[in-house]
């Protein structure tokens, strides 16, 4: 007789814990925390309690840490520390895109990325011509654009636009993010301290130097990335540039990208098991792991936070009447709802007149008016340079309330656009069934996005895991599965 075949452990909390890992993913939810934070803090500007939030944000939180000593108050601790980790998943993202995405092959990145290029410099433009004289300086806010807002309004609207225009956004809204972050560095900073900046250079070079010594102990990583945190911030130049750093520095291609087969034994010890999910984890690259780890974190705490503590303005007849006739927020409005979709269009226009790109399978040249006018969402980089463009707290009133409207707008005007240009052609619509019954190869290149990943491991779908006797703890057993599960083909660990 042959022994019964080992019964597949049941566990009671993954039926809880991969459908609140697929909600947490979901780009239209980052969209809607972040327009919760914000509504809530226009209510709370308007009413009777006002003066105490502002007075809770405006509180002082003092910090030392050796020589380094941090006063500030909550709102900046917020723009300054809390959106250092925005700033580092966008690092993170970028660098996966330059590495194993869409960034990596130029053909595919030339009509995304000049028309990036138009939709900074047009807005810009459009914005020094029409502000006042004395406001130039905030050039910088209509260029921007906001991923989770843009992302998850064109996810709302499903299947009627064509698949691959979701890349092409993405592309587009991370090569603005690259974009913004040069103008930040260069731009809106004001003294330099050389000693702190030369400080931030050697902690660099540490970050660098670990890496080459095949050091993959993660605190040191957060001890050292704290640290050129302070440094920057003491330099004069934006401490949230130490995040981009810290991310544009992590590795996007797995350190072990052969494939892994996994056999738990009741009798092994736990030190073969962790072992096993070293090695497994390391199938999966540090950038894709540590995205899939912290952007629920930014979208749904540290972004709505940014919106609570930076979109409380009152907004009465007076103040909108005020925002109105002010040339500052008619140069954002211009610049977000008029320069953006201009500047996008015909940049994206003139590149594949020239040859050098081509549009994405399934979309016309209306779902590229479309995504211009998503473009237009500025929000949460917008309303971050606003802080760092003026001094006036009446001019980053009517530039917080210009920056509101115009993403409103642009957020209306693109889902009508996009939805006048007509349903998906038949060829994007197949590529959306093959793309969600074959692993929703997000990218285009090869690499699960986050949700794929969690349905793989719970699912067991292509998995060269062999499970004799009973396996380890739960959570464990998930991690082992989910490393297992795909076979990576890229190489190096870059």
């Amino acid at each position: 007789m042959h022994a019964p075949s080992p019964q597949p452990i049941e566990v009671p909390i993954d039926r809880l814990r991969q459908p609140i890992q697929r909600i947490i993913h979901m780009e239209s939810l980052g969209g809607i925390a972040l327009i919760l934070g914000a509504v809530t803090a226009l209510v709370l500007a308007n009413s009777p309690a006002a003066e105490a939030v502002d007075h809770f944000w405006h509180y002082h939180l003092h910090i030392e840490a050796g020589p380094f000593s941090v006063d500030e108050s909550l709102v900046h601790w917020v723009n300054d520390a809390l959106m250092a980790i925005f700033f580092f998943v966008a690092g993170l993202e970028i660098k996966r895109e330059l590495v194993v995405g869409d960034l990596r092959d130029p053909r595919k990145a030339a009509l995304p990325a000049i028309a990036a290029a138009g939709g900074m410099v047009i807005p810009a433009l459009f914005y020094v011509a029409v502000a006042d004289p004395t406001t130039r300086g905030g050039w910088g806010i209509p260029m921007a654009t906001d991923i989770a807002f843009a992302v998850g309004i064109l996810t709302l609207l499903g299947n009627r636009v064509p698949s691959r225009l979701k890349v092409f956004l993405l592309t587009l809204a991370i090569v603005d993010d690259l974009g913004a972050i040069a103008v930040i560095a260069v731009f809106y900073t004001s003294t330099v301290n050389t000693t702190a900046l030369a400080m931030a250079g050697v902690l660099v070079a540490t970050i660098i130097a670990l890496r080459v010594l095949g050091v993959w102990w993660m605190p040191l990583y957060i001890l050292v990335g704290v640290g050129l945190w302070l440094a920057v911030f003491e330099s004069g130049v934006h401490a949230t540039l130490a995040g981009v750093a810290c991310g544009l520095l992590a590795p996007a291609k797995p350190r072990r990208p052969e494939p892994t087969n996994v056999v738990a034994n009741p009798d092994d010890p736990i030190a073969t098991l962790n072992s096993i999910v070293f090695d497994t984890k390391e199938t999966k690259s540090v950038v894709d792991r540590l995205i899939n780890g912290l952007h629920p974190v930014t979208a749904l705490i540290i972004v709505p936070i940014f919106a609570l503590a930076n979109t409380g303005v009152a907004v009465s007849g007076a103040a909108l009447a005020d925002a109105a006739a002010a040339a500052t927020s008619q140069a954002i409005v211009f610049g977000l709802l008029v320069g953006k979709p201009v500047g996008i269009v015909l940049a994206a226009l003139l590149s594949v007149k020239a040859g050098i790109a081509v549009l994405p399978e399934g979309t016309k040249w209306s779902h590229v008016v479309g995504v211009g006018f998503l473009a237009g969402i500025g929000f949460t980089v917008s309303l971050f340079i606003t802080d760092l463009a003026f001094d006036d707290a009446a001019v980053i009133a009517n530039a917080k309330i210009a920056v509101l409207a115009a993403s409103v707008l642009a957020s209306a005007l693109g889902a009508i656009a996009l939805t006048q240009a007509g349903g998906a052609s038949a060829l994007a619509t197949d590529a959306v069934q093959e793309a969600q019954g074959s692993g929703d190869d997000e990218h285009g290149d090869g690499e699960l996005g986050p949700i794929t990943w969690d349905e793989l491991a719970s699912t067991g779908t292509g998995a060269s895991t062999v499970a004799s006797g009973p396996v380890v703890d739960a959570p464990t057993a998930s991690e082992v599965a989910g490393s297992a599960t795909t076979t990576p083909t890229s190489t190096g660990d870059d």
